[in-house]
C-alpha cells in the first residue's frame, strides 16, 4: 500500500511553517577574548521589516554555565571583528553613532553606508566608533602588543583614507559610475570590483582609543597595490606587532593569477618573500604564538590531469624553507589554529560525510584526530590556558551552535547554552537521519546521508528528492539555511545527500575520477547511489524527483538530458553551457586549468537539450557572478523553444530572482524560493494540481 506521507505543521515545527523557517536565529562566526573569559557569536535574524537579515552579537559563557546574554541591538546590524588585549570587543557596524545623524561609513558623496569599527568596552558602556573610513571596514586583526591591522578599499590615485573621501566626493558630483580596469578579475560573487582596491592600514590601541574618546590613527602601510589583498581577508599579526603576513595575489600571464606569502615590515612598510612557487598557492597565513613560524594553507596548483592537493605547512617568519607537515596526509586541513605552546595546530578537515576536528603536531606533522561524532567544526579558537577548543558545531541534522572540547580530546563535545536557548528557538528536525552504501561502478565505495520523515516505512514508502550538493569540492556534512533538506522532509519526502565522485573527506583519488569529466563517474555513481536507496522499503522508487544547485545544478541538468527516471528536476544557479559559462564566470583561469576546450565540450549539459522530457524548474538570480544569468536564459530558451504544444504552454518554470545572487538570501524570497520548489514537487512527484505560490502574485 502506498500512502501519501506529509507531516502536519505542529510535528514538524519550523519546518513545515516557512514563516516560521525563516524567522530561526542563525548563528554564524565566533571570537575568543584573549583572556578566555569571553565568547562571542553573531546571530542572524530578520530585522523588524522582515525584508533581510541583521547580525547581532551574543556573549556565550565559556564555561557553559550561564545563559546566553545579548550584547549588541540595531536594525543595521553588526559583525564582531576582535578583541583588545583588555577584553574590549571591536564590531563593525554601519549604524548611525546617534539617532539624528548619517549612518557611520556613509562618505559624503553620498554612497551606501560602509561599515565602521566600533569599540564596547568589557566593563560596560556605550559602544563608540572607533576608525570610520569611506571604504568601510575589513579583516581586523590585533596583536598581544595592541598593534592592529585592518583592510580598508581606497581609490588607486588617493594619497590616504581623507584624500580617498574627497576623491569619491568629486567621483559622485562629476556622476560618475565607470570603472576602468587594468587587470583580472572584474566581479566577485555579487559585486563588482573597483574602482578601489584593499589596502592595510595599521595603528595601535593607545589609552587614549580603549579608555577614552579618540579615534584611532591609522598609516596606509601598502599603499596601492591592485589586486595583491585578494577580495577577501588573508593576513595576520605577529603578537610583538612588528610584522604582518599576507597571502599576497601576484598577476600571471593569460589573465591569471597566484597567491604567494608575504611579510610586511610595520614599522617601514617593506616586504620580503617568505613563499613563492609558481606550481603553489598559499591561503590563511596564521603567526605562531612566539612569534617565530607562520602556518600556512598550501595548495598544489591543479592542471588537466591533476586536481591539486591541500596541506599545511609552517615557515619561519623570518624566512627559510617551507616545511610541508601534513603533504602525506590524505585529506584536505583548513581553519588552522595554533595551541598556545606553540606546538601544534587545531584544524579541521572533511571526512566521510562529516568534518572533525584534528590536531596536527607543528614539527612532526602526525595527525590525531579529536571528535568522533557526525559534526562539521568551523570557526575554531583555543584557550590562552591550552586546554579547550571553542568552535561552532553543526550537523546535517542539527544547525550551528557553540561547543568546547578539551584539546587533548579526552573529553566529549560540551554544547554550550547558546542565543538559539536564550531565544526559545532549539531546533529539533521532524525526522531521522541515516546513511546509505553502494558500489559505484569501478568498486569504488559510496555513499550518502538519507533524511527521512518519521512516518516512512514498509507500510507507506515515500516519495524520493535526490539533492546534489554544490562545490564541485564539497560534501553533505555539515547543516545549511540555503539548501535545507528538512523542508523536504516536513512535506513528506525522504531526501538523498550523496557525495558522489569529486566530493571532499574520501581522498585525492575519489576527487579525481570525475576530474575534468564532470558528466562521467559524478553521474553514474549518483544513479548508483540513488538505485541502492530506491530499494529500501520505506521508499516509493515511483515517485522521485532531483534537485541541486551552482555544481549541484549542473548535475541535474546533466541528469536531465541523461535519464527520464524522475519526475521532476529542480535546477538553481545552474551551468548550462560550458563554453559560456567558463570564460563568463569570475575566475575563469582557475575553471579553465581543469576543463580543456576538448573536456567543456564533452561535458557540457546543453548539447543534450533535445534529449530532455522531465518537467524543469529553473532558479536563478540576476546577481549571481559566478554562474551568471546568461546559462539561466539559454537553458531557459532551450527548454521552451523545444515545447510542442500549439497554446505554447510548457511543463518547465523559471523562477527568476532581479535581486538576488548565487544564493537567495532575503527571508521573502527565500519563503518564495521553498514555496516554489515545494509546489512544482508536489504537482509533478505527487500529481497535485498545480497551485502558484501566493508569494508570487
Amino acid at each position: 500500500m502506498i500512502v501519501d506521507v506529509r507531516s502536519d505543521e505542529q510535528s514538524a515545527g519550523p519546518f513545515g511553517d516557512l514563516d516560521a523557517y525563516v524567522n530561526l536565529p542563525r548563528v554564524g562566526g565566533l571570537w575568543l577574548s584573549p583572556d578566555g573569559r569571553r565568547l562571542v557569536v553573531a546571530v542572524a535574524t530578520p530585522d523588524h521589516k522582515k525584508t533581510r537579515y541583521t547580525t547581532a552579537l551574543w556573549e556565550v559563557d565559556p564555561a557553559g554555565e550561564r545563559a546566553a546574554r545579548r550584547l549588541t541591538r540595531s536594525d543595521d546590524g553588526e559583525s564582531a571583528a576582535a578583541f583588545t588585549p583588555a577584553g574590549d570587543l571591536l564590531f563593525t557596524s554601519v549604524r548611525p553613532a546617534n539617532q539624528d545623524g548619517p549612518a557611520d561609513g556613509a562618505d559624503a558623496a553620498g554612497e551606501e553606508p560602509r561599515a565602521a569599527l566600533w569599540l564596547q568596552p568589557a566593563t560596560g558602556g556605550d559602544a563608540r566608533v572607533v576608525a570610520n573610513l569611506p571604504g568601510g571596514v575589513q579583516g581586523v586583526v590585533v596583536s598581544d602588543s595592541g598593534a592592529l591591522v585592518l583592510g580598508s578599499p581606497l581609490l588607486p590615485s588617493s594619497p590616504d583614507a581623507d584624500g580617498d573621501k574627497e576623491k569619491r566626493k568629486a567621483r559622485k558630483e562629476a556622476g560618475v559610475s565607470a570603472i576602468l580596469h587594468e587587470e583580472y578579475p572584474v566581479r566577485y560573487w555579487d559585486h563588482d570590483l573597483g574602482p578601489h582596491r584593499t589596502r592595510l592600514l595599521v595603528g595601535a590601541l593607545t589609552e587614549d582609543v580603549t579608555g577614552g574618546d579618540g579615534l584611532l590613527d591609522l598609516r596606509d602601510l601598502t599603499g596601492h597595490v591592485g589586486r595583491a589583498l585578494g577580495v577577501e581577508p588573508g593576513w595576520d599579526i605577529a603578537p610583538d606587532g612588528r610584522t604582518v603576513v599576507v597571502a599576497w595575489t601576484v598577476a600571471e600571464s593569460a589573465g591569471s593569477q597566484r597567491s604567494t606569502l608575504v611579510a610586511i615590515d610595520v614599522a617601514t612598510g617593506e616586504r620580503r618573500t617568505l613563499a613563492d612557487r609558481a606550481d603553489l598557492e598559499y591561503a590563511a597565513p596564521r603567526v605562531s604564538p612566539d612569534g617565530t613560524r607562520v602556518a600556512v594553507e598550501v595548495a598544489r596548483r591543479s592542471s588537466p590531469e591533476d586536481p591539486g592537493d591541500v596541506w599545511l605547512a609552517v615557515v619561519p617568519l623570518t624566512g627559510g624553507p617551507v616545511q610541508a607537515l601534513t603533504d602525506g596526509w590524505d585529506r584536505l586541513p583548513h581553519s588552522a589554529r595554533w595551541t598556545p605552546d606553540s606546538a601544534a595546530l587545531i584544524v579541521a578537515a572533511d571526512d566521510t560525510g562529516r568534518s572533525p576536528l584534528w590536531r596536527v603536531d607543528a614539527v612532526t606533522g602526525a595527525v590525531t584526530r579529536l571528535t568522533s561524532d557526525d559534526g562539521a567544526y568551523t570557526d575554531l579558537r583555543v584557550s590562552p590556558d591550552g586546554r579547550w577548543v571553542y568552535a561552532l558545531r553543526s550537523a546535517v541534522d542539527s544547525p550551528p551552535r557553540p561547543i568546547r572540547l578539551a584539546v587533548d580530546g579526552g573529553s566529549e563535545v560540551q554544547m554550550l547554552p547558546g542565543p538559539a536557548e536564550a531565544l526559545g528557538a532549539s531546533v529539533r528536525v521532524p525526522a531521522t537521519l541515516e546513511e546509505v552504501n553502494a558500489t559505484a561502478a569501478d568498486g569504488t565505495p559510496l555513499r550518502a546521508w538519507i533524511a527521512l520523515p518519521s512516518q516512512a516505512g514498509a507500510e507507506s514508502p515515500v516519495p524520493l528528492l535526490l539533492w546534489i550538493h554544490g562545490g564541485p569540492l564539497s560534501s553533505w556534512n555539515a547543516w545549511s539555511w540555503r539548501w535545507n533538506p528538512w523542508i523536504a522532509v516536513a512535506r513528506g519526502y525522504a531526501v538523498l545527500l550523496p557525495d558522489p565522485a569529486l566530493s571532499t573527506g574520501y581522498g585525492y583519488e575519489f576527487i579525481k575520477r570525475g576530474w575534468g569529466d564532470w558528466g562521467g563517474a559524478p553521474y553514474t555513481d549518483l544513479m548508483a547511489i540513488i538505485d541502492a536507496a530506491e530499494e529500501r522499503p520505506d521508499i516509493d522508487a515511483g515517485r522521485t524527483a532531483a534537485m541541486g544547485g551552482s555544481f549541484g545544478g549542473y548535475m541535474a541538468n546533466w541528469v536531465a538530458g541523461h535519464t527520464d527516471r524522475f519526475a521532476a528536476i529542480v535546477t538553481h544557479a545552474s551551468v548550462w553551457a560550458l563554453d559560456q559559462m567558463i570564460t563568463t564566470t569570475d575566475a575563469p583561469y582557475y575553471w579553465l586549468r581543469e576543463l580543456t576546450d576538448k573536456r567543456r565540450e564533452a561535458n557540457s549539459p546543453h548539447r543534450f537539450a533535445p534529449a530532455i522530457t522531465t518537467p524543469v524548474l529553473v532558479i536563478h538570480g540576476d546577481k549571481d557572478y559566478r554562474v551568471p544569468i546568461g546559462e539561466a536564459l539559454r537553458l531557459w530558451w532551450d527548454l521552451l523553444s523545444r515545447s510542442s504544444a500549439a497554446d505554447g504552454s510548457s511543463p518547465h518554470k523559471f523562477l527568476y530572482f532581479p535581486d538576488e545572487n548565487h544564493w537567495i538570501l532575503k527571508p521573502g524570497n527565500v519563503k518564495a524560493w521553498y514555496a516554489t520548489v515545494l509546489a512544482f514537487l508536489d504537482h509533478h512527484v505527487r500529481g497535485q494540481e498545480w497551485q502558484r505560490p501566493e508569494l508570487l502574485g
